[in-house]
């Protein structure tokens, strides 16, 4: 079951994140594409953004048909904002705010990414885990 935290949009800023996770080797991640990673009862979509020399990461759960679904999305740029498309309908979200930018679905949660020495972390929040 998701934390009740996760179904509400959130962006976990740089400064509220409580721990890094470690989600892979940057070279393993298909370029301009995602990948679906599990922490807890956390699933989270991470995407290398190569066009742009980017990472972002989101919640993997499309909040329209309630499916995991977004790391198996399309990602591109809307005047220059980086979003994902879900595979199923088509919703764009973007990868900075969660915003839905193509209707009224709710926004999604967003996390920071970081690459050091090659590794792939995400900042999450201890709150999004209760």
């Amino acid at each position: 079951m998701m934390n009740a935290d996760f179904e509400t949009h959130a962006v976990v800023g740089s400064t509220a994140v409580d721990f890094w996770f470690n989600v892979g080797v940057a070279t393993e991640f298909p370029d301009n594409g995602g990948l679906c990673f599990k922490h807890e009862q956390l699933q989270i979509a991470v995407f290398n953004f190569s066009h742009r020399n980017e990472w972002y990461a989101c919640q993997n759960l499309c909040p329209h048909r309630m499916q995991m679904a977004l790391s198996r999305g399309i990602i591109g740029s809307q005047s220059d904002e980086p979003k994902v498309a879900c595979p199923f309908h088509k919703r764009s979200f973007s990868l900075r705010d969660g915003q839905c930018m193509n209707g009224d679905e709710p926004a999604i949660v967003t996390f920071p990414v970081k690459v050091e020495d090659g590794i792939v972390y995400v900042g999450l929040s201890k709150k999004m885990l209760n």
